[in-house]
């Protein structure tokens, strides 16, 4: 964790921020502070407010607290990142119905997004750029679009990260996306790395919006964590027995968090890119938050993270094909961003098990789409940071 810093008693600052959390917020005065935004900004418009929707565990209870708890009337925005699960619609059309919402999809390009992908991966060996930034600035786009200036996230990133404090009161702003989602690059850094593979008009939804124009709908973007006192594992539970939500197995991961990133068919190769380079996988992320709860000892943490956490995932050949590359040129755009002492051996890597819904994953043959200079992949490149997970 770029942000993560240790007291003089060893003790992690994200670990800080959750017993600040636990002990000195007065949630019933946060939650006076969400009333006095919702007297300002509701029943102003066509739209209450704006919930970004991905259809996992988190934005579905976004939704369903805001229509049931809050009586809002929202405008559901969904950015279609092209690595949707097949289940994850069937569980979007039972939440919508039973919330009664509008609901705006819009999605890039997918030669736009397969060329993001693999710059974004040579660069900062994350090849989520587009998804990063498409949800954040395209969401904000839409506000501006249909003049909804009240804007609704999740959980606070004090609960991970150290870039904000529980007392600091974290808003999605531009400084949030470009201190944390961008990578540290930009849209018109994006033009100029494809040197003219892709057109600057193919790239609006992953440029933030002009300043004046938030400031003028006078924009608030919160996360409702800030406000309410966030439970993942209690908000899973009463999704599902309000809204019948379900997960499903995702690769990596323990089948306990049967609710955790559900949402993507990229999800195993991100987490297994993140092992490479920094020897820690999803399981390793989710013990430390059940140890911080005091639901898993150190012990049975390493047991799990020694199971799960760096296995070669199935969808790693599909992943390759899709972007024209070899498993050998993935783990050389790796090499150069892997973090000092870690050593990742590939030779020692086990396989691991192949998803449940597999089968029904989109292949689309795109052998004859070009995709980089004269159809190939750039040579792996040296870094100069690395912002991504």
């Amino acid at each position: 964790m770029d942000t993560l810093t240790f007291d003089e008693e060893g003790v992690c600052s994200v670990c800080r921020q959750v017993e600040f959390k636990e002990e000195k917020i007065d949630w019933d005065d946060r939650r006076k502070q969400l009333d006095g935004l919702i007297d300002e900004y509701a029943n102003k418009g066509l739209y209450d407010c704006i919930v970004p929707f991905s259809g996992g565990k988190d934005s579905v209870f976004q939704l369903w607290y805001i229509r049931r708890i809050l009586k809002l009337k929202p405008l559901v925005v969904r950015f279609n990142h092209w690595g949707y699960r097949p289940k994850v619609e069937d569980n979007n059309t039972m939440v919508f119905k039973k919330l009664g919402v509008d609901v705006v999809e819009f999605q890039p390009n997918f030669h736009v997004v397969r060329e993001l992908m693999l710059e974004s991966f040579k660069r900062r060996g994350d090849f989520c750029w587009h998804c990063h930034t498409g949800i954040y600035a395209g969401v904000m786009h839409m506000a501006v679009r249909f003049q909804v200036p009240l804007l609704f996230w999740g959980e606070s990133t004090a609960e991970y990260h150290s870039w904000y404090t529980f007392e600091e009161m974290e808003e999605v702003d531009e400084k949030r996306f470009n201190r944390l989602m961008n990578q540290g690059i930009t849209a018109d850094d994006m033009y100029e790395f494809l040197q003219g593979r892709v057109e600057m008009r193919d790239l609006w939804m992953f440029n933030y919006p002009k300043r004046k124009d938030l400031m003028k709908l006078k924009v608030r973007s919160i996360c409702l964590g800030n406000y309410i006192k966030w439970d993942t594992k209690a908000n899973v539970e009463l999704i599902g027995k309000e809204l019948d939500w379900f997960g499903h197995e995702v690769e990596g991961v323990p089948p306990e968090f049967h609710y955790e990133k559900v949402e993507c068919t990229f999800q195993g190769m991100r987490d297994y890119s993140k092992f490479v380079k920094r020897g820690y996988g999803r399981t390793n992320h989710l013990m430390s938050i059940d140890i911080r709860n005091g639901r898993k000892t150190r012990e049975e943490a390493l047991r799990l993270e020694e199971q799960y956490d760096g296995k070669r995932p199935a969808s790693m050949d599909w992943f390759l094909e899709i972007l024209n590359m070899t498993e050998d040129e993935y783990y050389d755009y790796l090499r150069a961003h892997a973090v000092h002492p870690w050593e990742f051996d590939k030779d020692k890597v086990e396989d691991g098990p192949v998803p449940y819904d597999f089968d029904k994953w989109d292949r689309t043959d795109l052998s004859d789409v070009p995709l980089g200079p004269d159809g190939r992949n750039f040579a792996p490149g040296k870094a100069t940071t690395d912002a991504g997970e």
